[in-house]
């Protein structure tokens, strides 16, 4: 019998760089309040957001993606063509193919790399990390470029109370590549689709096809939320910092999902955080932008923080599905 040759890629994989993209608009909590009759104070307190970015009404999903993946790609030193793997974590592609990932790739000069993009909500850049990871030490590709990038703009309706004066727009990446000693911990991950309603999509294409509903916008169920985050979430974090073998105390950062000021507090509270531990807290002047909010918190927590380079940092992603992912991460 013919013996089957099975590829084998290296041991390690570390983040090589980050790249960055926001909307280009700074949208003030004043310019929200009148459709959902709330106030600048109201949405502070409950959310910790001032401002958050938006996109104009031209610029699409791909273009925030191509920018984030090129800063990363062009900091990280690895040639475009040596990427072989592009991997977009959306729930922005305004069509429903082709995927955002492979014309990302190509415009990135990645072409012919494998692409495809992941709809896992919040917890889509995480989930891109731990695919990249694996992908890379099972010896399918050199090196991966993961994005992050929602345009959630396009899907709020500035009426709704529950999660529209929310959303931002933006894109997040890095390069993934081979190391010489671990540089992305193992993953913790999972689902709960009996708690699908509680972040969705008000309606589907279809209905909105038949005329049963307008154009369907995001909806969530703020207190389901906001309590599966704070109780359940924690365990997650709690089991990624042990499967890595490291404690809160030897982080040099933190980067939870940029959801609501008051679950990072939360978060960080139960973990016991000690002060010497950077906290992203990108979502008071970006807002929430799903699957792009943590790598746009790491970009800027390295880009105010230098000296967390080389440390190490817990992130964690959480939402719609619902789903979850968290790992430890040595930072470029």
């Amino acid at each position: 019998m013919t013996t089957l040759k099975q590829a084998q890629g290296p041991q390690y994989t570390r983040i090589y760089a980050y790249g960055a993209a926001r909307g280009e608009n700074v949208v003030p909590n004043d310019d929200l309040v009148g459709p959902i009759d709330s106030s600048d104070e109201w949405i502070r307190q409950r959310t910790g957001i001032v401002t958050r970015v938006r996109a104009d009404r031209g610029t699409t999903a791909i273009e925030l993606a191509t920018a984030a993946a090129r800063e990363a790609v062009e900091t990280s030193g690895v040639r475009p063509e040596e990427i072989d793997i592009v991997l977009i974590a959306t729930i922005s592609n305004p069509r429903q193919t082709p995927s955002v990932a492979a014309v990302v790739a190509d415009r990135i000069g990645a072409n012919p790399a494998a692409a495809y993009d992941l709809g896992a909500g919040c917890a889509g850049f995480a989930y891109g990390v731990a695919q990249a990871d694996a992908l890379i030490r099972a010896g399918a590709g050199r090196s991966a470029v993961v994005v992050g990038v929602e345009k959630l703009s396009d899907i709020v309706d500035p009426t709704d109370r529950s999660i529209s004066f929310l959303l931002g727009d933006g894109a997040g990446a890095v390069v993934v590549g081979p190391s010489e000693e671990p540089g992305i911990g193992p993953t913790i991950w999972g689902s709960d689709g009996s708690k699908a309603e509680a972040v969705a999509m008000n309606g589907t294409l279809i209905d909105f096809r038949d005329g049963k509903v307008p154009w369907p916008t995001l909806r969530q169920e703020g207190q389901t939320v906001f309590r599966w985050a704070v109780w359940e979430m924690v365990k997650v974090a709690r089991q990624a910092l042990e499967a890595a073998g490291v404690q809160a105390s030897d982080l040099a950062a933190f980067v939870p999902h940029q959801a609501n000021m008051r679950i990072i507090d939360e978060f960080a509270k139960q973990l016991g955080i000690p002060d010497s531990v950077v906290i992203a807290r990108d979502i008071e002047t970006t807002g929430n932008t799903s699957a792009a909010s943590i790598p746009l918190a790491t970009h800027r927590l390295l880009q105010e923080h230098p000296e967390l380079s080389g440390g190490l940092a817990l992130q964690i992603g959480f939402g719609a599905g619902l789903v979850y992912a968290a790992q430890v991460v040595r930072l470029p």
